[in-house]
Parts: C-alpha cells; sequence; structure tokens
C-alpha cells in the first residue's frame, strides 16, 4: 500500500476505525451504567443520535449539546476517575490488533500519526494517548478554570469541520495533504477523505463502501 519511503501524514479516524466500536456512544452507555444520567432517558437519546450520525443527519450541535452536559455535572477529578474505569470496561475490549499493527507500519516509516475524531477530546484524549499517536485533533469542549461548562469550543471536528479544524492545524504543523494517507469508516468523513492523496475505507459503511469501489480506494478489514 505504500508507495513512498519518506515521511508523510498518516490521519486516523477513531471510532469503529482504529477501534471496533464507537467510544462516543460507548461512554454514553458507561454514564447509564453507573447512575451518573437517567438510565432510560439517556440511553434512548444516546442510541437515536447514534442512529442519527450513521445515516448521515446527524445535528452536531444538538447532539453536543446533549453529549457534554454530564462533563458539566461532576468535578474533574471524579471524571478522570471514571474515564479510568470507561478505559478498562469499555475501550479495551474494542482494541483491534490489526490496527495496532497498522499504527506501527505507520511509525516505522517515520510518518506522524494523527487521530482526527468528531467525539470530544475528553473520551478520546487518553484513548489517543494510548495508542501512542503523535497528536489527536477532535471536538473540544469547552472549559473554565479547569471545569468544563457543557458547551463546546470553537468547530465541531464533524464532517467539513474536520477539515476546516485539519486546515487550521496544518498551518502550525506544514505536511503536504496530496501524499498524506487518511483512514475512515465513516460516509460523514468524505469531505477529507477527498483532500488527501490516499484516502483509504477501513471496515467502511455502506455508503463509503460504494462510493469507495467507485473511486477505487482501497478498502481494509482491521476486524
Amino acid at each position: 500500500m505504500f508507495e513512498d519511503t519518506f515521511l508523510s501524514l498518516a490521519i486516523f479516524d477513531l471510532d469503529n476505525t482504529l477501534l471496533a466500536g464507537d467510544s462516543d456512544h460507548a461512554w454514553g452507555e458507561f454514564l447509564c451504567e453507573k447512575g451518573i444520567v437517567d438510565s432510560e432517558e439517556y440511553s434512548r437519546a444516546n442510541d437515536y443520535f447514534y442512529e442519527q450520525y450513521k445515516n448521515g443527519g446527524l445535528d452536531i450541535y444538538e447532539f453536543l449539546e446533549f453529549a457534554l452536559r454530564p462533563l458539566a455535572k461532576l468535578p474533574r477529578n471524579e471524571l478522570d476517575a471514571l474515564h479510568q474505569q470507561f478505559m478498562l470496561e469499555k475501550v479495551e475490549p474494542m482494541m483491534l490488533p490489526k490496527a495496532a499493527e497498522l499504527l506501527n507500519n505507520h511509525r516505522e516509516r517515520g510518518d506522524y500519526l494523527l487521530i482526527i475524531t468528531a467525539t470530544n477530546r475528553f473520551v478520546t484524549g487518553p484513548i489517543a494517548a494510548h495508542l501512542g499517536v503523535d497528536e489527536i485533533i477532535a471536538t473540544d469542549p469547552e472549559e473554565v478554570d479547569g471545569q468544563f461548562t457543557g458547551k463546546v469550543s470553537g468547530t465541531p471536528c464533524f464532517q467539513s469541520g474536520k477539515v476546516t479544524r485539519l486546515n487550521n492545524w496544518l498551518e502550525a504543523n506544514p505536511h503536504d495533504l496530496s501524499e498524506s494517507y487518511f483512514y475512515s469508516d465513516s460516509h460523514n468523513d468524505l469531505p477529507l477523505l477527498e483532500q488527501v492523496g490516499h484516502p483509504i475505507a477501513v471496515n467502511p459503511d455502506e455508503k463509503l463502501e460504494t462510493l469507495a469501489n467507485d473511486k477505487l480506494w482501497p478498502v481494509l478489514d482491521l476486524r
């Protein structure tokens, strides 16, 4: 798959790409299981938004109003302790050996490893650290004096927002997108897949698989 040997930017979606599941949805399930939120009501909304995401009709601001609200209800030290449990109970079972191998292949080439994800940074930052990537671009929850407010800060890292956020990052981290890789499972990432020289579909949803076949993009199975 790798046609060159010089350093490139290797970009990875996280949920259902490097992970065998969706960390955002799993975090919602975890909050329900731990009694942090009203289980029945929150679970129903969590499933609703996840279906909207998969169908390509998610209102990202409506979702973030829902998803970030619980972060504002607990002190940061309690949230961090919950996240450690979340990593053990929910995230580690979603880890994929083939994803680790893919990351290591790029790492050994000297490529710069970047995760770009719509899921908020509180949930995904520790996952990126566990995977050993160089950096993560994620949706940023607003913080004031170390406490989350329940609001979003800046542009959500979703659909065309991923392109915006990546372009902002590239201003300080110059890389040639024509030589960059982007791995994703979702048709929601089409705006960014079309920006890179090496778009690669990973266990793609039905819409992305059709597009990848039409465009002759590589399709990987990491499961």
